[in-house]
């Protein structure tokens, strides 16, 4: 099976991990990654549920001054992510094509404001913020593909004389294209609005699409799903996180943002799946739960010479959720024990983790800290509960009985291969003193 998988699969996941319109949207999130974090370092600071943490702030500020500075974080960075999002995934898709990335940035922030302004031409916090980040990463991707191929044109450029900068000179190289790019999308809102009589198009997408699509992706089958994925690609070696990943950042802010606006107006926050969810619950030590996994080697496998070395050197990384020492030093790619509960773990663990916060014994999490962040203090943080870091502990304990059977099993085939290397290599040196 796993040498079919290797032949027919790996060849086809692994394209689909390195597509250039992927690869742009991971990349686009990655690069507003420090702002998101700055974003969620706001809603703790407004929201830390420790009174002596609150007393302490009213008694130097206002309660409404210090959540006032928390607030304006907040708005300059989740408040304006799809705004972001648009120049940042342009500038990484036209880099992939070789192209001026600077330019298609800008251009795509432009075709994004002619489909986001209405009106008196103002702009609304859904425009801005998570509820345009749908709209933002397709018109980020088409206005890219479209001006990459304008810029391609020759009978489209301008050229400068040589004794002008080049910084001009880049710019009325993209003048033309940048014309036509941005003049068919204000076209296609323009079609949009008075044919449809749609005035505003990103509330109207997220009102009928963009908010139903991240219900669906709110249910245990959905959160099965992204626990199997990225785990099932890791143990083929393909890098399953990060294909996943543009997927997961898609649903994600919107989520948090849509959790923390619920809590503040004093409801139940209504997305359970996001990305902090899984990094708190899911990804503790990182793809598989592997934290797990170095506690049950120095439970059970210490007197085993590679397992022990691995699990010294992966234990460092493993706080933070780097797992790449344990997944090829054991290794578990392409492993036929270990693959299972490596599978297995995250989907029991989501299982757990999804109907404990859909019954009301953990909080949703509606902080994003980073995703190095170490297990258990990472689910006190996105939940802000000591409830979420319980979770977490539990199900470390819970992925450490999963891993330990299938850990022995590999232990005991580790040391019947040992010891049958060791008996060749007898027979080899025998047979050479004969000689």
């Amino acid at each position: 099976m796993f040498r079919f998988l290797e032949e027919k699969f790996v060849p086809v996941a692994a394209r689909v991990g390195n597509q250039r319109h992927l690869v742009a949207i991971r990349d686009g999130f990655i690069t507003i990654m420090p702002l998101t974090i700055v974003g969620s370092l706001a809603v703790l600071i407004n929201n830390l549920p420790i009174d002596f943490y609150q007393n302490a702030l009213d008694s130097i500020w206002k309660h409404e001054t210090w959540t006032q500075w928390g607030g304006n974080m907040w708005g300059a960075t989740f408040g304006i992510i799809s705004l972001l999002l648009a120049f940042s995934i342009a500038y990484n898709l036209a880099k992939g094509y070789d192209k001026d990335g600077l330019a298609a940035g800008v251009i795509s922030l432009s075709s994004y404001m002619t489909f986001g302004t209405f009106g008196e031409g103002g702009l609304t916090g859904l425009t801005t913020g998570t509820g345009g980040i749908f709209i933002a990463i397709i018109i980020a991707l088409l206005s890219t593909e479209v001006f990459c191929r304008l810029s391609g044109n020759r009978r489209l450029l301008i050229k400068m004389p040589d004794g002008v900068p080049p910084a001009v000179s880049k710019s009325f190289a993209a003048l033309l294209p940048a014309i036509i790019t941005i003049g068919v999308f204000a076209l296609v809102r323009t079609i949009i609005s008075a044919g449809f009589d749609i005035p505003d198009i990103v509330g109207s997408f997220y009102a009928t699409i963009q908010e139903p699509f991240m219900g669906l992706t709110n249910t245990w089958i959905a959160a099965l799903l992204l626990a199997f994925i990225p785990t099932f690609l890791w143990t083929l070696g393909v890098h399953g996180a990060n294909i996943i990943e543009p997927f997961m950042q898609s649903i994600n802010l919107p989520a948090i943002d849509a959790n923390v606006a619920a809590i503040s107006a004093g409801k139940a926050a209504p997305y359970i799946v996001n990305k902090p969810f899984f990094d708190a619950f899911i990804n503790m030590g990182g793809s598989g739960t592997t934290i797990a996994l170095i506690i049950a080697i120095f439970i059970i496998a210490r007197k085993n010479k590679q397992y022990n070395t691995v699990g010294k050197l992966s234990a460092a990384p493993g706080i933070f959720n780097i797992n790449e020492p344990l997944l090829f030093g054991l290794p578990i790619v392409l492993n036929p024990i270990l693959f299972v509960p490596f599978i297995l773990t995250p989907m029991i663990n989501v299982t757990i983790a999804f109907f404990a916060t859909k019954w009301g014994w953990v909080p949703a999490a509606i902080v994003a800290p980073p995703w190095t962040t170490p297990p258990i203090i990472n689910g006190f943080l996105a939940t802000q509960s000591w409830r979420g870091a319980v979770l977490s502990f539990v199900l470390i304990v819970v992925a450490v009985c999963i891993y330990l059977p299938f850990l022995a099993m590999a232990n005991r085939v580790a040391k019947q291969e040992e010891k049958q290397e060791e008996k060749r290599d007898a027979e080899l040196e025998a047979q050479n003193v004969e000689v």
